[in-house]
Formats: structure tokens, sequence, C-alpha cells
């Protein structure tokens, strides 16, 4: 199962694809397990597939060695002329970005933060712009600043990563990969009523609010895994 560690050894790649019915998602995630499968990259780590949950659409969570180990595989033929043409077809918006892996934090005792199906997490991928000269305080307030997150009912973990390049999106970033016991646990702390929370998680709260441009999010569950070697 692969792990995600915030150590600078591997580029992070988050590959996003939306879509606009149940038929068209299914053609994805087939696509998609049939390129993981078939993977033998040179320096391709691991592969892990999400199927969207509140919006159609599909999300691969890619470890790389390096960025240029990723380039070679996008200069390929079979990527320029097989799997983006495919991927066109039939998705209405795909974006490609390549990150570095700057926080991770897990709930007491949880260990390493892997992923994998048989793990059954709620993950939760927020995306976040931002002004580059915010961008490192968007990770700081993302990352260290919620460690009170360990305290809130069904929270597993979260990983906050910094954008570096991408394709189909504009301007710096931050993602942040969240896992949750369940849908009805992650339900409950996001519909929490503004009066209710807890003074950490409205000062955060209002720090997002002044430092994002805009946000996009989906709910996903992982579908399928692969690592190098497998």
């Amino acid at each position: 199962m692969p792990k995600i560690a915030a150590d600078g050894k591997n580029l992070t790649v988050l590959n996003l694809f939306s879509t606009d019915s149940a038929e068209k998602q299914d053609s994805l995630l087939a696509a998609m397990r049939e390129i993981v499968d078939a993977a033998a990259y040179d320096g391709w780590i691991s592969s892990t597939v999400h199927s969207g949950q509140t919006k159609f659409g599909t999300a691969n969570f890619i470890q790389w060695r390096s960025t240029e180990d990723l380039e070679a595989r996008y200069a390929g033929e079979e990527f320029k002329h097989r799997t983006l043409p495919l991927f066109g077809e039939i998705t209405t918006a795909i974006r490609l970005l390549q990150n570095e892996a700057v926080f991770t934090q897990s709930k007491p005792g949880a260990g390493d933060t892997e992923i994998g199906p048989e793990r059954e997490d709620y993950t939760v991928i927020d995306l976040y712009g931002v002004a580059e000269k915010h961008q490192d305080d968007l990770v700081d307030t993302l990352g260290a600043a919620q460690d009170w997150l360990q305290k809130v009912p069904g929270y597993r973990s979260h990983t906050v990563l910094r954008g570096l390049r991408g394709r189909g999106i504009e301007g710096k970033w931050v993602v942040v990969y969240a896992q949750w016991d369940s849908k009805e646990a992650y339900d409950a702390f996001r519909e929490q009523p503004a009066a209710q929370r807890s003074a950490e998680r409205q000062r955060i709260d209002a720090k997002l609010d002044a430092l994002a441009i805009w946000r996009d999010s989906n709910t996903y569950r992982v579908v399928h895994t692969r690592s190098a070697g497998e």
C-alpha cells in the first residue's frame, strides 16, 4: 500500500478529471485502471485511483521519482496520441498537477499515512488557488496550524501538497488530501454551524477566506492502487 510522506524525496502528481455522467465516470475509471495496471515507466513509484462521490469525476494520486521522469512520460507518443485524446472525449475538465508533499498529519496512534482501497477511507480533495506570495502562508494555515483536527471525531489524516507546475490550471495552488472514517463524519464536520465551531477553527476559516482566491472540492472512494514491482 503506498505511503505518503512529506520528506521531499518524491514528486506527487495529482490528476483530477471532471465529467458529467455516471457512465463517463465508469469509462474513466476503466481507462485509468488499464493504464495503472500496465505502468512500467522509469521513475514511476505508485498510482492510486479514486472514484468521485459528490461530483462526477476521478482522481489519480501518483508518486514519481522526479519531474524529469514524469516529463519523459508526458513526452511519449502513447500519452500524447492515445491517453490525452481518450480522456478528452470523456471529461469536461482535466487538471494535471505536479506537487510537493510538504505536510502530513494523522490522528494519534494511526502511524504512517497510507492510501489504498482496503482502508475504506472517505477521501476529500480540496484545491485552493492562491497568489504566489501567499502560497507559503496558505501551506502553513492548512498544515501545522490544524493540529486541532486530531481531536475531531472521524478524522484520520490530512496531507498538504504545494503546487509546483500544472496543466489545466492557472497560477499557484495548494491541495489538501484528507481521509475520514465516513461520509457521515465528514459531513458533520463540514456542516457544523459557524457559531458552534471552536475558536481555533474559526481563526483558520477566517485566514483561508483571506488567502484563497478560489476553491474546488470533491469527495472520493479509493478503488484501485498499484506500486512498481507488483
